[in-house]
C-alpha cells in the first residue's frame, strides 16, 4: 500500500468517525501503528487533525442550527441533549476536552457551535482532548 494512501484513509476514517456518522478510527490507527506503517507520532497526528476537522464540522452544524433555531435549553426535549447543554453552559469549552467521548462527544460539539462557544478555545480543546485520546491508543498498540 502506498504511504500516502494509509494516511489519507487514516484521515477520513478519523474526520468520518467525529461526525455524526459511526467510525472506528481507533481500530485502523491501531493497525497502522502496529504493523510499523509509519512513525507512531505521524499516524497521531493524522487522526488528530481529521478526527478534529470532522469534529468542527459538527460545531458548524450547530452554529448553522442556531441560526434557524436559538437555543431554548427549557424547549429541549431530550434529558441527555438538555444535560449536555446545561453542562457546556456551566464549564465552558473547557467541556471540549471530551469530544472523545462516543456519540456524547458529537452532541459537545454541536451543542458548543449552537451556544456559539469561541471557535478558537472549541478548536484548541478540541484538539487537545483528541491528539491525548489518540496517543494512547497508539501507545497501546506499540
Amino acid at each position: 500500500m502506498d504511504a500516502s494512501a494509509g494516511l489519507w484513509g487514516l484521515f477520513a476514517s478519523a474526520f468520518v468517525s467525529a461526525t455524526l456518522a459511526p467510525g472506528g478510527s481507533e481500530a485502523v490507527l491501531a493497525y497502522l501503528v502496529h504493523t510499523g506503517y509509519a512513525l507512531p507520532a505521524e499516524l497521531v497526528a493524522v487522526a488528530s487533525v481529521g478526527n478534529t476537522l470532522g469534529a468542527m464540522t459538527t460545531w458548524g452544524m450547530g452554529w448553522l442550527w442556531a441560526r434557524r433555531r436559538p437555543l431554548e435549553v427549557e424547549a429541549i426535549e431530550n434529558p441527555r441533549q438538555r444535560r449536555a447543554v446545561a453542562s457546556l453552559k456551566r464549564w465552558g469549552a473547557g467541556m471540549l476536552l471530551v469530544s472523545w467521548i462516543p456519540v456524547l462527544g458529537d452532541g459537545f460539539c454541536f451543542a458548543a457551535g449552537w451556544l456559539r462557544l469561541s471557535l478558537v478555545l472549541s478548536v484548541a480543546y478540541i484538539a487537545i482532548g483528541k491528539a491525548m485520546r489518540y496517543a494512547v491508543v497508539a501507545w497501546l498498540a506499540g
